[in-house]
């Protein structure tokens, strides 16, 4: 057990032995006194005598992680406040915890604002100038003392004006730092001359967080988004799942100051300009993150994805091993397909990291925003941004066969344009992979065919035909463990039937031809049979997927 202290008395002991000391005919100055103070109270000793600071020491007592410690000391670097409530506003440790801990360190007693109600008549105790000055309350008074809320309980100066002022010996009390800020607050505010726990619990819930902290939370509760609209708490999305925080509701002031937080000066003028803009920013020890802001009903939003920085494997995504003969080929055009939030950015990552570690290449991709960033193994990787490499899509891949490319990664297939140039290079010995919004693989080829003009569409679809290597369309579902996601895909590889439907516009007739599971066409039912016999997902869910509930039924039944 660490040792405990009384510091009034100790200050009194020593402030005693500053008499003249006739042995060694000199005083103990002030400075000696703090010095040998602080030495007591602010640090802890371990069992071998060493003494570590706050941080340090709670890690060794398991309070705290070394990453948590990290994470929480360069918010401090950026916020300078003291490093225990900088670890409650995180999350990392609970106020009970902290004062606890901070009790047995500083060998004296602990107490949450939260918990004690200060009347009038305690208050006027201690002049309003010393508790402004000194960041300190009076909890409790005595004949003889008074119990003194502080937050630097070694604020020696501090205890002998308060002693000065009152005549009274003073027992310091610690309390959290933001705690004193909001009491001080709440006092300054409602021009009062007391508070309770409910008025800092209230304050408390209203002050809004930092941009920090809200990445923060989104990374503690394992969300894959975060959403950020006026008259509504931050949500958070789980499992495909949204979820309302406890934080208070938001304002549009506080919207527009998350979004011009995030953004640099060109990304808000740009804003500005046109009402939305997609981007991504780094955040050490927290994460990546892509963002979207727009314009909804003359406020702004916010929609926060969060990037995992690891490349995950085929294995860890569920992915089929028979993906690498397709991306490991030449030349030609793959798409990954899926409805929004189902993590065809993630697949399409994995498929760029396979060529990556497999072929000695030169790999350009065209990204809105740079979202998940490689490092070369075997191939050259150079990534574009969108706006800050390049003005469009379209701008950049009309330059892009001067790049000399042999795979090209495009973020998005969005426009005629961008699909135009995307069959030329798939059709002039390069690969093309990228993504697109769609709800099938059949229903991809239609879309891209269904952009271009009708006496276009021919000819596209002679193109498409040829270079078509693979439509990999994807959805994510609940799985039977707890807060966990598991992928269904449908495939559709190019074959001599397929190209035939292709060319022949008949692209709607592949789904009631092909029934059950073939090497070049195998529907989202075939997957979710299979998962649902594997328990890998539950039958409510897949239904709500299935092209034919009916089917899925009976043979997964």
């Amino acid at each position: 057990m660490p040792e405990t202290y009384d510091l009034a008395k100790m200050l009194g002991e020593i402030i005693e032995d500053e008499k003249v000391d006739s042995s060694r005919n000199r005083k103990v100055s002030q400075e000696e006194i703090n010095t040998i103070l602080l030495q007591k109270t602010r640090t802890v000793r371990t069992g071998d005598g060493s003494k570590l600071p706050l941080g340090e020491a709670l890690i060794l007592e398991g309070l705290l992680t070394q990453s948590q410690l990290q994470k929480a000391l360069k918010v401090q670097s950026q916020k300078g406040q003291k490093l225990g409530s900088i670890l409650v506003s995180l999350g990392y440790i609970t106020d009970e915890a902290l004062l606890s801990f901070l009790g047995r360190q500083y060998g004296i007693e602990g107490t949450s604002l939260l918990d004690v109600c200060i009347n009038e008549d305690v208050m006027t105790v201690v002049p309003s100038s010393i508790i402004l000055k000194h960041k300190v309350l009076p909890l409790k008074v005595e004949s003889r003392s008074i119990h003194l809320a502080m937050e630097s309980p070694n604020d020696f100066t501090a205890i002998r004006e308060v002693e000065f002022f009152t005549g009274k010996r003073v027992h310091p009390v610690i309390v959290p730092s933001y705690q004193m800020d909001l009491a001080l607050k709440c006092l300054e505010e409602k021009k009062a001359m007391g508070f309770s726990g409910a008025d800092l619990q209230q304050a408390r819930e209203e002050r809004p967080m930092t941009v920090a902290g809200l990445l923060q939370y989104l990374v503690s509760a394992n969300g894959s988004d975060m959403l950020i609209t006026a008259g509504v708490p931050p949500s958070v999305k789980v499992s495909n799942s949204l979820r309302r925080s406890n934080m208070s509701v938001l304002t549009p002031d506080q919207c527009v100051v998350y979004a011009k937080t995030l953004m640099n000066e060109r990304q808000w003028e740009d804003f500005l300009k046109n009402k939305e803009i997609d981007f991504a920013v780094d955040f050490e020890n927290i994460g990546r993150f892509r963002i979207n802001a727009y314009r909804q009903k003359d406020t702004v939003s916010l929609a926060i994805r969060r990037i995992v920085s690891t490349i995950l494997s085929f294995e860890t995504l569920g992915l089929p091993d028979w993906l690498e003969e397709s991306v490991l080929k030449p030349q030609g055009l793959i798409l990954v397909t899926a409805p929004t939030g189902h993590g065809k950015t993630t697949t399409a990552a994995a498929l760029v990291e396979r060529i990556n570690r497999k072929r000695r290449c030169n790999i350009v991709t065209l990204e809105d925003p740079i979202e998940y960033v490689y490092q070369p193994q075997k191939s050259n990787i150079n990534q574009r941004e969108v706006g800050a490499d390049t003005d469009s899509f379209s701008e950049g891949l009309r330059r892009i066969f001067r790049q000399a490319p042999d795979v090209i990664v495009i973020g998005e297939l969005r426009d005629q344009e961008t699909f135009e140039i995307a069959l030329r290079a798939a059709s002039t010995g390069h690969l093309v992979l990228s993504t697109m919004h769609s709800s099938n693989a059949t229903a991809a080829i239609d879309s891209m065919v269904n952009r271009f003009p009708q006496h276009l569409q021919g000819q596209v679809r002679q193109q498409l035909a040829d270079a078509l290597l693979l439509v990999f369309s994807q959805r994510l579902l609940p799985g039977t463990r707890r807060d966990s996601l598991v992928l269904a895909y449908e495939k559709l590889i190019n074959s001599f039937r397929i190209r035939n439907f292709i060319r022949e516009n008949k692209v709607h007739q592949i789904r009631s031809q092909i029934q059950g599971e073939a090497d070049d066409f195998a529907s989202l039912d075939v997957c979710l049979v299979r998962l649902l016999k594997e328990g890998k997902i539950f039958m409510k869910d897949a239904l709500l997927l299935a092209d034919s509930p009916e089917y899925l039924a009976k043979v997964a039944g």
